[in-house]
């Protein structure tokens, strides 16, 4: 894990992993039901990735993916990875 709850003025994303080449900014959002069009406008979660970025820059080669984990009261979570592209 790279960072939990990162947070600037513009925007903010829950966590930042990395797995190889691949940078994942993850949207962990509790809702009544699991849509994952309940997110956060996607622009902030990619300021905010944006602003990692800028102070980590990331290795040649690198794969940005932007996903999403849904929870919801007494069901398990439901991950949906690469739920959207810059």
């Amino acid at each position: 894990m790279l960072a939990r709850g990162f947070r600037v003025h513009a925007g903010a994303v829950g966590l930042i992993v990395r797995r190889g080449r691949v940078t994942a900014f993850v949207e962990v959002k509790a809702r009544p039901s699991l849509d994952a069009e309940a997110v956060t406008p996607r622009q902030r979660i990619a300021r905010a990735a944006e602003a990692f970025l800028a102070a980590r820059p990331p290795q040649s080669g690198a794969i940005l993916r932007f996903g999403v984990v849904l929870v919801r009261p007494w069901r398990l979570p439901r991950h949906v990875p690469d739920a959207w592209r810059l």
